[in-house]
Formats: C-alpha cells, sequence, structure tokens
C-alpha cells in the first residue's frame, strides 16, 4: 500500500486535501480524478450491501475545486435488491463544488453470457522518462502521482494515445483503495492521455466524467486508450477504454469545453 495519499480522513465524511490532489492548470486547485474516486469510496460505503456492486458513477464538475478541507456527502436515492442509485456532493466551506450520482448493481452469475474481450498491449519494461508540460502547467502534483507507461502515441499531444497508469500514491491514507475507487482516480486522465488540442493554444477541461465498468478491475496497473474528438463549436469528447492485464473493464467518456486561449 502506498506510504502517501491524496487525502487525509479527520471525521466521518471529513477530509484534509494533500498536495498530490493538485491538478495541471493550477497547485490550488484539484485534479477531478481524486475527488471523483472520494465519490466513488462513499458510494460504495453509503448503505453498503455486500451483495451489489458499484459499477458507474457520473461526475459533475461545477467549478474548480481548491486543494483545501474538504467534506463529502453521500445518500441513497433509490433502494433496491437489484440496482441501488446514489446521490453525493463534495462541498467547501459549505458551497458544492462537485456533484456525482451512481449506480450499484447486484452481483450474479453471468460468466456464460459474458463477450469477448478487448486484451490491452504489454506492459513496457521501463516508466515514461518525458511528462506532459506546456506553459504554466502544474507538474508537482497529481502528475507526479501516476506511474506512465506510454503504448501509443504520445502522452499530452493533439492525438490518440495509450498509456499503462499506476498510483504512487493512496486515496486516503491508512486504507487500500478499492479497485473503482483506482479506476476513477485515472478515468478522468483521458483527456489528459489524448488532448484533441495543442494546450499552448487551446483552452479543453473536462465539465464531467462518466465512469461505467462491467466487471471490477484486477491488480494495481490500468490501461487508458484514448481518443479525444473536438466539434466545431466550442464542445470535445474524450473516450477512453480501460482495461487491467485480462481485458478491458469498462469505459469512460468526458464532455469537454474547448475555446481559444485568447477567448478564456
Amino acid at each position: 500500500m502506498p506510504t502517501s495519499a491524496f487525502y487525509l480522513s479527520t471525521l466521518p465524511g471529513h477530509f484534509e486535501s494533500g498536495p498530490a490532489t493538485a491538478g495541471p492548470w493550477s497547485a490550488d486547485s484539484q485534479h477531478a480524478g481524486p475527488p471523483s474516486a472520494l465519490l466513488a469510496r462513499e458510494f460504495e460505503r453509503t448503505g453498503a450491501d455486500p451483495g451489489q456492486r458499484l459499477a458507474r458513477i457520473a461526475v459533475e464538475i461545477l467549478r474548480p475545486l481548491p486543494v483545501r478541507p474538504l467534506t463529502v456527502q453521500a445518500r441513497v436515492a433509490r433502494p433496491g435488491k437489484r440496482v441501488t442509485l446514489l446521490e453525493g456532493a463534495i462541498q467547501v466551506d459549505g458551497q458544492e463544488f462537485v456533484l456525482a450520482r451512481g449506480w450499484r448493481i447486484a452481483r450474479s452469475d453471468t460468466a456464460a453470457a459474458a463477450g469477448p474481450v478487448r486484451v490491452p498491449p504489454p506492459l513496457p519494461p521501463e516508466p515514461d522518462v518525458e511528462r506532459p508540460n506546456w506553459p504554466g502547467a502544474h507538474v508537482d502534483g497529481y502528475m507526479k502521482a501516476l506511474e506512465l507507461r506510454t503504448t501509443a502515441g504520445r502522452f499530452g499531444q493533439a492525438a490518440p494515445a495509450a498509456v499503462w497508469t499506476r498510483l504512487n500514491v493512496g486515496l486516503v491514507s491508512g486504507e487500500e483503495a478499492s479497485p473503482f475507487e483506482r479506476a476513477a482516480v485515472v478515468a478522468d486522465s483521458g483527456s489528459g492521455v489524448s488532448q484533441g488540442v495543442d494546450l499552448r493554444r487551446w483552452l479543453a477541461i473536462n465539465v464531467e466524467m462518466t465512469l461505467s465498468t462491467h466487471r471490477d478491475p484486477e491488480g494495481e496497473w490500468i490501461h487508458l486508450d484514448v481518443n479525444t474528438v473536438i466539434g466545431p463549436d466550442g464542445t470535445g469528447r474524450a473516450d477512453t477504454v480501460l482495461s487491467d492485464r485480462a481485458g478491458d473493464f469498462g469505459r469512460s467518456i468526458q464532455t469537454l469545453v474547448v475555446a481559444p486561449l485568447a477567448a478564456r
């Protein structure tokens, strides 16, 4: 288990945000991956049912989340034996910054109906030496919390790319992150792996992230195979296939707001 973490739990639902949460846009604003995983953690624990698994989370980013103490709230919006709908929010000083909904689905034996899997490329023997960078990027937070091993394209370029990822830090200090939590931390990195635009000239930031998994990931390595497309009128979309060594286990989609930097 990693010896450092994105968050420190101080009271139930209350967390200190560590420097590793800081995203590439600012040392003062969090990358959306860690808070998405923190909401997933609450969804797995709220009204917990060992017969169900968290299969999907949709995260709405209302505004940049500061690297400050925060609270996480979650509730069961629709209980059920087969499916449970949950709702949650992250607040700082009583103001909502991130909203989310999640579905837990009852476990059953469907192995006989399972289809073929998409197997990712082998894990490269050495980690990436170069890190994506652009003028003004903050590279000492979340971007250093991941180990990267590229398998296609080039991480951070305006083109499709694929990379193996492994967390160098835990989610919450003293805890082993669940498989879904690990996936949620990196699922929001799709639009960073394949940026779709040159970030020296364009603003491209996701306003949401939806992660859907058809099984739990296995092991510490998660492969992201990403293609980002940019529309003609200010909207983009990053599509990510998530896999472990056994094959694909889920998909994430991010909707992006795109604009020339001069218009920011």
